[in-house]
């Protein structure tokens, strides 16, 4: 079930990210690497904090060609994207919990404490996203958007306690990736956010 879900995850990132890129007005290559930084760019940046060698698109380059076709295919459809921002949200919360999921389970694999697999199930979740928006010179919008990387943290939480228990694998799973994406859901409808700092350095002089 998560390898399926992880393949419409990737590319719906890299959809995502081959839009951002084509804000900017780059060029293909500009594209599909906005596009791949996005879609697993987060998976790779857990690997490499945890040790977790090959990284998995080193391991699966087919994951590569998919995030690629798939920004391709953004560059020619690009003008119907609009209308699918509903869907899009949809398939990015999804998306956003299987990560979450993903790098939890990965990191426990590894020996590693809860708190650490609950950072890395963050990581992985949200990092591809910040990569994107760094690259295309913007805010990183998990930082000042509805309710985001909490969201990740508390389903990865949610995940790790229900791994304790006797429920079964798979059950564990679907009952995150539907407290997930009913949170992130409700952030969105309702506009959920942390507290804001502002700070404005004329109130010293």
């Amino acid at each position: 079930m998560l390898g399926a879900l992880y393949i419409l995850a990737i590319t719906v990132e890299g959809m995502s990210g081959a839009l951002a890129a084509g804000r900017r007005n780059m060029d293909p290559v500009g594209v599909i690497f906005i596009a791949c930084c996005t879609a697993i760019g987060g998976g790779s940046v857990r690997d490499v904090l945890i040790g977790n060698y090959p990284l998995v698109w080193v391991a699966r380059p087919e994951f590569i060609l998919i995030v690629t076709a798939a920004a391709l295919i953004t560059i020619f459809v690009s003008r119907w994207m609009g209308s699918l921002r509903l869907l899009f949200l949809t398939l990015d919360g999804i998306g956003l919990m299987t990560f979450t999921v993903i790098g939890v389970q990965k990191t426990l694999a590894l020996g590693h404490s809860w708190f650490i697999a609950a950072l890395m199930g963050v990581f992985t979740g949200v990092f591809g996203g910040i990569l994107r928006d760094v690259l295309c010179n913007r805010i990183p919008l998990v930082f000042k958007a509805e309710l985001y990387a909490s969201v990740a943290f508390a389903a990865a939480w949610l995940h790790i306690g229900l791994l304790q228990t006797s429920l079964p694998e798979w059950v564990s799973i679907v009952i995150t990736l539907g407290f997930g994406f009913t949170l992130r859901c409700l952030a969105i409808r309702y506009n959920w956010e942390l507290p804001r700092f502002y700070y404005r350095s004329d109130r010293w002089h």
